[in-house]
């Protein structure tokens, strides 16, 4: 089983030092890999397992880091999606939305900067998205 501590060092955040009285891009990675620390805890709080950090700052504009995490039943995915969502809510994040709560197979937690994926099991293997983001950027130039 994956640790959040784990998950974070996999995640490679930066750390970078803010300038006094400036708000730059900085201060928002700063930000952003603080939320991931809280949210790499809280899912490891809610027994959540395999919980794997990708950072996506070089790979997409989608958001920079994906989370990914298993919960043992759709009854536990659903646990592990509200106490985030709740967490979420009591740091001061408010601009979340939610798919998948109704069959809890695979619950989404988007915060615009951080997208976390939930599955139980089977789904997590059947949809391997760490397979699909882990691996390295392509070329741009390609051949048709």
């Amino acid at each position: 089983m994956a640790t959040a501590t784990g998950a974070a060092a996999r995640a490679k955040l930066p750390s970078e030092r803010l300038t006094k009285g400036t708000i730059s891009k900085n201060e928002t990675s700063t930000n952003v890999s603080n939320q991931l620390s809280n949210i790499l805890a809280w899912l490891d709080e809610a027994k959540a397992e395999d919980i794997v950090a990708i950072d996506l700052k070089d790979k997409s504009t989608i958001a920079d880091y994906m989370v990914i995490a298993t919960g043992r039943s759709d009854r536990h995915v659903s646990a592990i999606g509200d106490q985030l969502q709740k967490k979420l809510k009591e740091s001061g994040v408010s601009r979340v939305r939610i798919e998948g709560q109704e069959t809890c197979d695979w619950v989404l937690i988007d915060t615009g900067d951080i997208i976390v994926h939930i599955f139980r099991p089977e789904v997590r293997e059947f949809y391997k998205l760490e397979k699909m983001w882990s691996g390295e950027r392509p070329a741009d130039d390609t051949a048709h």
